[in-house]
């Protein structure tokens, strides 16, 4: 297509519509109409839409026009000049007649001011930068970095308390030597014989629709060069490492996924970088345990205390031990909650302690232990602890 052509096809594209929004809305009506739509149909959120991959593309282009009034100014004027008199359907100028003998160029100079270089000048300004060989853009268009993953292990105090730890990434970035061209350093490049120098390539998916990929040649930097890069053979991609601090808030789970934004691969072209996805795992504890917001904790006792009853002493996770009231006659395994002190809930309160009573039952005993045993099984004789094993029926 023709240098006139793709112009023709940029100023014929309505992005007010694109974001669903009128000609008058405002800078933050169209900032807040972007947003809807670009996390609506965002890839990550659309793994495998590619009707959505498509909807995201169109809507950050029109908002990088219209969402940045110089550029929203310069669009408007192009439109109106299209909306006067119109083009040819195909896109192209034929002789350069607009409106009966008025010509486009002398037409686009005079609104831009009277001097310069008229159609190509305004739409150049307008899409970020001058055209290239063919009509395509030369500068090489943002691409969001990738997403990366690690694993992070952390204390079980940590994990109720939220802690910041240090994590070291290592992730594709720019070659070092050719500085992300994937060129040999010295050489110059030339467009993209593939693509044309665009940096995708159009492919059919059947009947009348088509989509863009990334051209296989230039890997979307829409040039190329004769001679690759000895370090990176032509990819402009090498390998980085870098620490980050990372924020683990308070009460995060064993297992848990954490996403932290931005803290992934770098972008490319000034594009935003990915996210890093962090695998928590939290160490155990030797005397506590967890059960969602609630701690847990075992408490040894004797078959005395249980049938006694008894006021013992259990420990909390970084504070005061309490005393713990146990009733006489109390069966083994029960649970008492100790109120407030558990896990950190996200609204700043606490669960709470669930101790578990287990008999602890001695080894070995000593002649006055054994005795006074003896003595008391002697005195419980009478009960038949079993009877129920041996009854009747089923």
């Amino acid at each position: 297509m023709s240098e006139e052509g793709i112009r023709s096809d940029w100023a014929t594209k309505d992005f007010y519509a694109e974001l669903g929004v009128t000609k008058s809305a405002t800078t933050d009506e169209i900032k807040k109409a972007y947003r809807k739509l670009a996390r609506a149909n965002h890839p990550d959120s659309n793994p495998d839409d590619k009707a959505k991959h498509e909807k995201f593309k169109a809507v950050a282009e029109a908002y990088d026009v219209i969402g940045e009034p110089a550029k929203r100014k310069k669009y408007d004027e192009a439109r109106e000049m299209f909306r006067r008199g119109g083009f040819p359907a195909g896109g192209g100028f034929g002789g350069g007649g607009y409106g009966g003998g008025v010509n486009v160029e002398d037409l686009l100079r005079e609104r831009a001011g009277g001097g310069g270089g008229g159609f190509g000048d305004l739409f150049g300004d307008l899409f970020g930068g001058g055209f290239g060989q063919g009509g395509r853009r030369s500068a090489p268009r943002p691409a969001r970095g990738g997403d990366l993953e690690t694993t992070a292990t952390i204390g079980f105090s940590d994990a109720l308390d939220g802690v910041t730890v240090s994590l070291r990434i290592s992730s594709d970035s720019a070659c070092g030597t050719c500085n992300g061209t994937g060129g040999k350093p010295g050489t110059k490049p030339h467009v993209c014989a593939t693509c044309d120098g665009t940096g995708f390539v159009t492919a059919s998916v059947g009947g009348a629709f088509s989509m863009n990929e990334t051209c296989p040649s230039c890997g979307g930097r829409q040039l190329v060069y004769d001679d690759a890069c000895p370090t990176c053979h032509g990819s402009g991609r090498g390998k980085a490492a870098r620490t980050i601090q990372a924020k683990i808030p308070a009460g995060v789970k064993d297992g848990q996924r954490i996403r932290l934004r931005g803290k992934g691969a770098p972008g490319e072209n000034g594009g935003p970088a990915g996210d890093l996805y962090v695998t928590v795992k939290v160490s155990s504890h030797r005397v506590f345990g967890r059960k969602g917001e609630h701690l847990t904790v075992d408490v040894p006792v004797s078959f005395a205390e249980l049938a006694l009853g008894a006021e013992i002493k259990i420990p909390t996770l970084g504070g005061a031990p309490v005393t713990l009231r146990i009733p006489a006659g109390t069966p083994n395994g029960r649970t008492f909650r100790v109120r407030g002190k558990g896990a950190l809930h996200s609204d700043g309160t606490r669960g709470d302690l669930l101790a578990t009573v287990d008999v602890q039952v001695p080894g070995t005993l000593d002649p006055a232990a054994r005795e006074a045993l003896e003595a008391f099984a002697a005195a419980t004789s009478a009960t038949t602890l079993r009877a129920g094993l041996f009854a009747d029926g089923q």
